[in-house]
C-alpha cells in the first residue's frame, strides 16, 4: 500500500496556497485553508502533524447524512477539514486515518 502524503498547491481561482492530505490509497481525508504564502502553508502542514494525535483537537459534525470533522489547533483554530462522510463511522475512519498518517506523511509541492 503507498504512503500517505500531504500536498501542497496554488489554487487557480485566488493564488492562495493550500495543502491536502492524501491517505496511501489516494483518497483526501483532510484539506487546508488558503495561506498567502508556501511557508505558511507549510506551517499548516507543521501545525497537523503535531496537533492530529490528539482526540480533543477533533471537532466533530453531524448533519443529515453528513458528517465531517475539523482539526483545530491548541488556540482553537481550524487547521484542516475533512470532506464529507455518509455515515459517522465512515467520519471517525477519516479521523483515525489522519491520526495514524498525518506524521508519517511525505510532503509533495505540486507548485
Amino acid at each position: 500500500m503507498s504512503k500517505a502524503k500531504f500536498e501542497i498547491f496554488v489554487s487557480s481561482r485566488n493564488s492562495q496556497y493550500y495543502f491536502r492530505l492524501k491517505s496511501g490509497n489516494s483518497e483526501i481525508i483532510l484539506g487546508s485553508e488558503g495561506y498567502v504564502s508556501k511557508q505558511g502553508c507549510l506551517n499548516g502542514i507543521d501545525s497537523v502533524k503535531a496537533n492530529a494525535p490528539h482526540d480533543s483537537r477533533y471537532e466533530k459534525k453531524d448533519s443529515y447524512q453528513n458528517y465531517t470533522f475539523n482539526l483545530k489547533a491548541a488556540n482553537g483554530e481550524i487547521i484542516g477539514r475533512s470532506e464529507s462522510y455518509t455515515s459517522s463511522a465512515g467520519r471517525d475512519g477519516g479521523i483515525f486515518a489522519v491520526k495514524h498518517d498525518a506524521s508519517s506523511a511525505e510532503i509533495v509541492d505540486l507548485t
